[in-house]
């Protein structure tokens, strides 16, 4: 049999071969090839012209393997391009081996730990006695660049972890060590270019020059391992795409998003603060910020009362016993905060459903009476580690729009598919898109496989019924039962999880919840545990975000400042902003003795919707001339038409 085949490395001839030494390969378009057996990957797709250049990896019969790899049985191939999500984190994570390669080489004796993709960029965490700085970051890019410049190959090793722990324990790398003393297999992968190598499992780029579009972002504090008992290393961020131009969008959208940081605005509006005194992860709202968070509660309450939910309020703490017999003690322990009253232990409650469970338990339930539901805008205590608080997005005391409907089985679906519904009508006020995940039976958990099917089941087939799109996330539900998470997606595509909906057959059994159906005997309820914004606290630091501190009129703490522009028109000043007050309209005066470019300055960076400027026309004619903060100016109006805008635009949405 012959056989001609010509790569970028070679050209050769295949002589006569038995059957057995060569394999067969099928390409994604079904075309199908011979090859040598042990063949590298890279040079069959190279005959591949018009798509060789934009393929990363491989899956070989369903495994993902580097274009290094030798094919040595008959594969079904599919191409890896750099545009997928999976080219994205192999591009990135080679990334970070460059990386952490410059780092050692720039500064000896540098140890290195772990250096994952994530989304949207890359890490690595270093020990080093010295801090880096931006000037270091720049210093390690320079030489990044002249690696990648080398196009060194990237080599993949394997080895036992017996050798490479000794190999590792000589370089001093004692991270790597105690990675390699938890792996359970005795054969381990190495990957090397030039003179770096990093225990890793892969796949890689072929070489170093594949890199094309890069950038280091910061560096930040990371213990070893997430636990602050542990060393605090040093942690730099980067980014990589295929090409320049992605690259340069992207770290566009990064700088926005610095502009945009909840942490910034949240000061420079005058919404909240943080403060040591008071306790890490514990969130104090000013006045503005209160407002806000009440604006928000407002809508939550109305919102709900409309679609047929009944307000309920639990405890703070309930007795210990009681979390024993819901599991929490057993699962959720580590999150939870404890007390003790007159002997008695306490938990802080980290979830409203305990004490809604109690209230349906209050009296004999009837199938009339079915479906249930209770909202209840809870505030719950969790334990979060100081390493992962951050600024609204991760605190320690955070308020829930937290509900929980008790129905029939019968009644499941159509009380999903509403909560989908109101999910949908909530996100289009606040101009999100969003996408659904469904999370599946985590190891840590309680309740039988059969209920759990069920529950699973069903949000399943109400997502399918709905025609909503969703991901598979194995493993991720609730201790008590499965999930569906709404990802929102904000004005910069980013990824925030709010809303979720729990399928719970399982605390219904544990407090032994029932009510009597149509024949009079008694029947277990079904237990669908949600939120819409989810945290209020999380759900405020996306808004801020994602309208960059510029809220709608309805939902600005502060819609009208007024401005006078010299003293002798602050007495028409005062009976305007009396006016604005008498029609509830959120408004402040700046009446100070200071110029009107300098007021009209600091109105604009507060966000404030509207300015009124007052001076001799307006307060002539008894009327008032609207700026809004676009920078718009609207004509000189009667102060009652002014109101009536207002009034509109302060209308709750529907």
């Amino acid at each position: 049999m012959k056989n001609t085949f010509c790569g970028a490395f070679n050209c050769f001839k295949v002589k006569e071969m038995s059957q057995q030494e060569l394999v067969k390969v099928t390409f994604p378009d079904g075309e199908i090839a011979t090859y040598p057996k042990g063949t590298p990957i890279l040079q069959i797709i190279q005959t591949k012209k018009d798509v060789s250049s934009s393929i990363t990896a491989v899956r070989a019969n369903g495994n993902l393997l580097d274009l290094s790899s030798p094919i040595l049985d008959d594969s079904k191939l599919e191409f890896i391009s750099f545009d997928s999500e999976e080219g994205q984190d192999i591009l990135r994570h080679s990334t970070s081996h460059v990386m952490a390669q410059a780092v050692q080489e720039l500064y000896p004796g540098v140890k290195v730990s772990i250096g994952p993709s994530i989304e949207n960029g890359f890490y690595y965490d270093f020990d080093c006695e010295r801090s880096f700085t931006p000037e270091d970051l720049e210093k390690i890019e320079v030489r990044m660049r002249e690696i990648i410049a080398q196009d060194l190959p990237i080599r993949r090793e394997e080895l036992s972890k017996k050798e490479a722990i000794k190999s590792y324990k000589d370089k001093g790398e004692l991270y790597k060590v105690e990675l390699l003393e938890e792996i359970p297999d005795e054969r381990v992968t190495l990957y090397s270019q030039g003179n770096f190598t990093d225990l890793c499992r892969g796949p890689h780029l072929p070489s170093t020059g594949k890199i094309k579009a890069f950038k280091l972002t910061s560096v930040a504090g990371a213990y070893w391992r997430g636990d602050e008992k542990n060393k605090m290393l040093q942690r730099i961020y980067g980014t990589a795409f295929a090409d320049q131009e992605r690259l340069d969008q992207y770290l566009h959208r990064l700088e926005e998003a610095r502009k945009r940081d909840h942490r910034k605005l949240g000061k420079e509006l005058e919404l909240f603060s943080f403060n040591e005194e008071v306790g890490a992860g514990l969130v104090i709202y000013h006045p503005k910020g209160a407002l806000l968070r009440r604006l928000l509660e407002d809508f939550e309450v109305r919102e709900h009362l409309r679609r047929g939910y009944h307000l309920v309020k639990g405890p703070q703490i309930l007795k210990v016993d009681l979390w024993k017999k819901s599991g929490h003690l057993e699962n959720y322990q580590e999150y939870m905060y404890f007390t003790e009253v007159e002997e008695q232990k306490y938990g802080l409650k980290p979830m409203n459903c305990l004490a809604h469970m109690i209230i349906y338990q209050s009296k004999i339930r009837s199938y009339r009476d079915l479906p249930l539901r209770y909202f209840e805008l809870g505030t719950v205590h969790r334990h979060e580690r100081a390493g992962v608080l951050h600024g609204l997005s991760r605190v320690r005391e955070f308020t829930q729009d937290d509900a929980h409907i008790l129905c029939t089985p019968e009644q499941l679906d159509q009380e999903i598919k509403a909560i989908i519904d109101f999910v949908a009508d909530v996100m289009k006020i606040f101009d999100f898109d969003f996408e659904m995940e469904l999370s599946t039976r985590p190891e840590k958990s309680i309740g039988s496989d059969e209920d759990w099917g069920k529950a699973t089941s069903a949000l399943k087939r109400v997502l399918e019924e709905n025609n909503s799109p969703y991901q598979i996330n194995e493993g991720d539900g609730a201790f008590y039962g499965p999930k569906i998470d709404v990802i929102l997606k904000d004005v910069l595509d980013r990824r925030w999880q709010c809303a979720t909906i729990q399928c719970d057959f399982s605390l219904p059994e544990r407090f032994d919840l029932s009510y009597i159906g149509n024949d009079g005997e008694k029947h277990r309820p079904v237990m669908l545990h949600r939120v819409i914004l989810g945290s209020l606290e999380r759900f405020m630091g996306v808004l801020i975000e994602h309208y960059a501190g510029a809220f709608p009129t309805w939902l600005a703490p502060v819609q009208v400042v007024i401005l006078t522009i010299t003293d002798k028109h602050i007495p028409f000043g005062e009976e305007v902003f009396n006016k604005l007050v008498s029609h509830s309209i959120r408004v402040e005066k700046d009446f100070r003795n200071e110029s009107l470019r300098l007021k009209i300055r600091e109105a604009q960076l507060q966000k404030t919707p509207y300015m009124l400027v007052i001076g001799d026309k307006e307060a002539q004619e008894g009327g008032v001339s609207p700026r809004h903060r676009s920078g718009k100016n609207l004509k000189l109006m009667p102060l009652s038409e002014f109101v009536a805008l207002i009034e509109q635009e302060s209308k709750f949405p529907t």
